[in-house]
């Protein structure tokens, strides 16, 4: 589907909910599977524009409103849903507003804060989520399970990009391939926290959002953020306030680094390139990352 425009996002709002219609609106930058537009100062659009799958809007419409009470940073709450039409046959949320800028075009300086808040924020979300909590994605099992996309992600990016740190890459993961399985209950996970999933102010990260991978699964696909979104040598602090990540955990969540590395590196080469998909400012985040993980 071609980009969306304000006129059709206005109309939709007329159609569905006429007493949001004349709110400010103007697009968001960045998004893929969704388009985000800012609807007023407390209000934002998300709107399907790749994504075809209606699972991700009905997740978030269900399950967010229950998570965000208990959770120490801000998260995107859905006030109003808005149904497919013969105008446009995909769903379209409207959700509050979380201030701050995307990770991917800021930067964290208060690092020992911004470690401590990541881990007060994922200690409140991982909690055993309920059985009818949304299946695993696959983005919240054992890194065994992903090493098809490891390698396919490993040999996608460019071999310059790598340099010399291929056998060490490929050591981490092997590590957490062979850690131990999570034991406990299936937790809630976020399930995709790279930079462009959360929100900085004052050099500090002040929000998370982007819960279409939320699921119950193995806590290390989130706590891979320690590597991902803060800054070097943060992680052993953010492990040490979290609290409850055995070896095994640390493990197979070190090797999630390393992938989520190597795809926002490959995202960053397809914007390079022009490709659809590409995020220019991903590669830069990816391979600083990945010197993280390699650092320990």
């Amino acid at each position: 589907m071609s980009k969306i425009e304000a006129g059709l996002v206005r109309d939709l709002l007329r159609e569905q909910h006429p007493d949001l219609a004349e709110l400010p609106l103007r697009e968001v930058e960045g998004g893929w599977g969704n388009q985000m537009w800012r609807l007023g100062d407390e209000l934002a659009v998300r709107i399907q524009r790749m994504d075809t799958d209606p699972d991700p809007h009905l997740k978030e419409r269900r399950w967010l409103p229950l998570l965000a009470p208990r959770l120490p940073l801000p998260i995107p709450v859905p006030v109003r849903s808005g149904s497919s039409s013969e105008r446009f046959p995909k769903l379209w949320t409207v959700m509050t507003w979380v201030s701050g800028l995307p990770l991917d075009r800021a930067s964290i300086t208060r690092s020992e804060h911004a470690a401590d808040t990541l881990a007060a924020f994922l200690r409140a979300l991982h909690i055993a989520a309920p059985a009818d909590a949304p299946v695993d994605t696959g983005r919240a099992a054992h890194p065994a399970d992903s090493t098809a996309g490891f390698d396919q992600f490993f040999y996608a990016v460019d071999a310059d990009a790598i340099g010399s740190d291929a056998a060490d890459i490929r050591a981490v993961w092997a590590d957490a391939v062979m850690a131990p399985a999570w034991q406990g209950p299936p937790v809630w996970v976020h399930g995709d926290l790279h930079p462009a999933n959360v929100v900085v102010a004052d050099g500090t990260l002040a929000g998370v959002v982007d819960f279409g991978d939320l699921s119950a699964g193995d806590p290390a696909v989130d706590l891979a953020a320690a590597w991902v979104l803060l800054p070097a040598g943060a992680a052993a602090r953010f492990f040490a306030a979290y609290g409850a990540a055995d070896e095994a955990t640390v493990r197979r969540a070190r090797g999630l680094a390393a992938l989520k590395s190597l795809f926002l590196m490959l995202m960053g080469q397809n914007g390079d390139r022009g490709l659809p998909g590409g995020k220019p400012a991903w590669g830069p985040a990816g391979r600083a990352a990945l010197d993280r993980v390699l650092g320990g």
